[in-house]
């Protein structure tokens, strides 16, 4: 046990203690109080959390910058236009940044492992979920868009890639501070 690391592990204060918020943020305070939970516990907690909603998002990140890897070894793919061409290379490298950041995560806690550094651990992996997330949004919306455009024309690609880009804003933006909103305030 080293004191001196912050995220070492300490023995549980008790909840009932009038002064166990000395220093404490309000949900690490929360977190003591109700379940009674070591800072140390705290974070295993969050970087398990974290993982979990990180297995979903690398699936389909991984399955959609494969897919789209393949796209320039199709027959039809000479038949893009220059603007097509330009949207394919953008969402094809938002793909590969949007791996890049999902996976990030893994390779920090390799270079992190057996340091008891899980509190730089967790608070850069949920950057990189964060950034990942957005960048894997707009790959998507530019896959909406170009499958659109060589469908139907540049115009419904355009519509299509706006309507997907408001439907992903509202799910994945609007709707979380909204809901984040209404809790602070009830």
């Amino acid at each position: 046990m080293d004191p001196e690391r912050p995220d070492s592990p300490t023995e549980p204060k008790d909840p009932t203690d009038p002064d166990v918020d000395d220093g404490m943020d309000d949900d690490a305070a929360w977190d003591l109080r109700e379940r009674r939970e070591t800072p140390t516990e705290r974070l295993d907690r969050n970087w398990a959390d974290l993982l979990q909603e990180l297995r979903v998002s690398q699936t389909g990140v991984q399955l959609l910058t494969g897919l789209l890897l393949t796209v320039p070894f199709q027959s039809r793919f000479a038949e893009l236009s220059t603007n097509q061409r330009v949207t394919y290379l953008v969402t094809t490298s938002l793909s590969v940044i949007a791996t890049g950041l999902l996976i990030a995560p893994v390779m920090l806690h390799r270079v992190l492992f057996r340091l008891h550094a899980r509190r730089p651990l967790v608070q850069a992996s949920q950057r990189f979920a964060i950034a990942g997330l957005a960048t894997l949004g707009l790959a998507v919306v530019g896959v909406v868009g170009l499958i659109f455009d060589v469908v139907l024309g540049a115009v419904a690609g355009l519509v299509a890639g706006l309507a997907a880009l408001a439907l992903l804003g509202v799910l994945w933006g609007v709707v979380p501070a909204v809901v984040r909103r209404r809790f602070h305030e009830g």
